[in-house]
């Protein structure tokens, strides 16, 4: 369990910062102007220059993916309830998540900012939770039917 702890950490540095890196690539696209924005100004502006910010960025993108890839754990333990995983998982990125948010300048730092942000954090997560559940519950009916009526191998 702890080598496969330290596995998932390390790889979940680098694919959080892909990750991070290909969201402000589309959002640069998605503005239009043939810019690049490879942070927001509010944490440049904090950190006095945008290479300071993006360096922090990455490092927290890293740390962001390495919380993920970690917390991925809790869904192989399988003496918990799905209700007892689900919340230990969002208890676990959320703490890891909101800090980093917060730092990076993703939300407004205000009340309503930070409210917008649980909301949408919580509104993305109930939908990638119900996608992922469906999936499970069709593989899981689609495995049920094999055993219960096996194909005749011969034909």
């Amino acid at each position: 369990m702890k080598q496969s702890l330290i596995k998932r950490l390390l790889l979940g540095f680098p694919l959080g910062i892909a990750l991070s890196f290909l969201i402000t690539l589309l959002i640069s696209l998605s503005v239009g102007d043939g810019s690049f924005y490879p942070c927001v100004p509010e944490l440049a502006q904090q950190m006095g220059t945008e290479l300071n910010a993006v360096v922090l960025q990455t490092v927290l993108s890293g740390i962001m993916g390495s919380a993920f890839a970690a917390a991925s754990l809790i869904w192989q333990a399988e003496r918990l309830s799905l209700a007892a995983q689900t919340a230990l998982y969002l208890a676990v990125i959320s703490i890891a998540t909101f800090p980093i948010a917060y730092f990076a300048y993703w939300m407004p730092h205000t009340a309503g900012g930070i409210l917008l942000y649980i909301g949408l954090f919580l509104l993305i997560f109930l939908g990638v939770w119900l996608l992922q559940y469906y999936i499970w519950r069709v593989r899981l009916r689609r495995m049920n039917r094999q055993i219960q009526s096996p194909e005749d191998p011969n034909t």
